[in-house]
């Protein structure tokens, strides 16, 4: 609080008054630093075309998830931090849905469990259909619990080949909720880009500001071997043994991430090393059924979980005895995630001298990577 002084003398007064006008005058136009982020979010949906001619589009997802991830991994905070990373999925665009919810599905909502993304990716199959692109758009801003935090980044890839001029809802109208919520559309055009410009996908991302980008859907996404695999891979299977279920759906859960290696491994060893990096990361986080994870949480979890609902290897332990092998498999994680992730950029290092020149960015994965990179530029995010 600033205390002004009045003088006797009147003309001292008004030269008083004049240097307090002048220092507010000044204040007024000084720039007001942001307060510093506090658990900072990224915020991601994937809006997919699952109509017949998207095979290849939705192949390029299942196979390039976590190589996505592994970017959103990378970002940093102001203050060093990690930021927290949330996925949502929809499918639009295909006939087995409901006309009446204007052929769209929320496939899963905004959520840190990566593996549950994964399932439900892999499950994703094409069929015919009308794509309503300003309506899933629309349904998305309204059915996801996007962060109200303008430090936040929140964006929308929404990824087809058809007018987006299509449906009831207009995508004018979709965007500028978009814009107003403080979430960027980027738009994806499965075909040529001049072609995505006529029929409007650029515009879409305009309004919001976001990017604009066109693919060839049914490029196959290339991998490069490295000699650092094979030691990632071994590791992944020791890094899966220092997982605890816990609760009455845990030991399922447990399955449900052996599955998901699998269908990772599905498009080759190199792509179920990228989700063993994805693993090693602060992003893959377990804690409602994994005992590691949700003790860091919340100690209290160790001694209130059911000892029918723990692995047989716990089972009749004492809460000392909990206590001390949970510390033991989190003392393991951490190793067998450090070295991880030291390979990991030994191998990053390794492809990108090795990347044969002929292989272009045209495919879903580098046109999200590049959105990405920029926009975190704009919430003191960093790679």
């Amino acid at each position: 609080m600033k205390t002004i002084f009045f003088f006797a003398n009147p003309v001292k007064n008004r030269l008083a008054i004049l240097s307090v006008i002048f220092f507010f005058s000044l204040s007024a136009f000084a720039p007001v630093a942001p307060p510093p982020a506090k658990d900072q979010s990224i915020q991601l949906a994937l809006l997919l075309d699952t109509s017949n001619s998207m095979d290849g589009l939705i192949d390029q997802a299942k196979s390039q998830l976590w190589k996505i991830v592994n970017e959103l991994a990378a970002a940093k905070c102001a203050d060093g931090k990690k930021p927290n990373i949330k996925i949502a999925l929809y499918e639009y665009g295909n006939d087995g849905l409901p006309s009446s919810e204007g052929y769209i599905r929320l496939v899963s909502g905004l959520t840190d469990d990566l593996d549950v993304i994964s399932e439900k990716l892999f499950a994703l199959s094409t069929n015919g259909g009308n794509e309503y692109c300003g309506h899933v758009i629309n349904t998305s801003l309204k059915q996801l619990a996007w962060s109200t935090l303008a430090t936040d980044l929140k964006m929308i890839f929404i990824a087809g080949n058809e007018p987006f001029t299509q449906g009831s809802v207009s995508y004018r109208t979709a965007s500028t909720l978009a814009r107003e919520k403080g979430v960027v559309v980027n738009t994806i055009f499965c075909g040529p880009f001049e072609e995505g410009i006529a029929t409007s996908w650029k515009d879409g991302a305009d309004i919001t500001g976001g990017y604009y980008m066109s693919i060839e859907q049914n490029r196959r996404t290339v991998y490069v071997p490295s000699p650092y695999d094979d030691r990632i891979s071994a590791l992944n299977e020791k890094l899966n043994d220092t997982y605890v279920y816990y609760g009455s759906s845990g030991a399922s859960k447990k399955e449900l991430q052996s599955r998901q290696d699998n269908n990772a491994g599905s498009y080759g060893e190199a792509n179920k090393v990228e989700r063993a990096v994805s693993k090693s990361s602060h992003a893959y986080k377990n804690s409602s059924w994994d005992l590691v994870d949700a003790s860091k949480e919340n100690e209290k979890v160790i001694t209130e979980a059911k000892d029918e609902d723990l692995p047989k290897e716990m089972k009749g332990m004492t809460v000392t005895q909990r206590q001390a092998y949970v510390k033991q498999k989190a003392d393991e994680r951490k190793k067998i995630q450090d070295e991880i992730q030291s390979l990991s950029k030994k191998r990053q290092e390794y492809i990108v001298t090795n990347t044969p020149k002929e292989i272009t960015d045209n495919t879903l994965d580098a046109a999200m990577i590049k959105a990405v990179r920029e926009k975190a530029k704009t919430k003191n995010l960093s790679f």
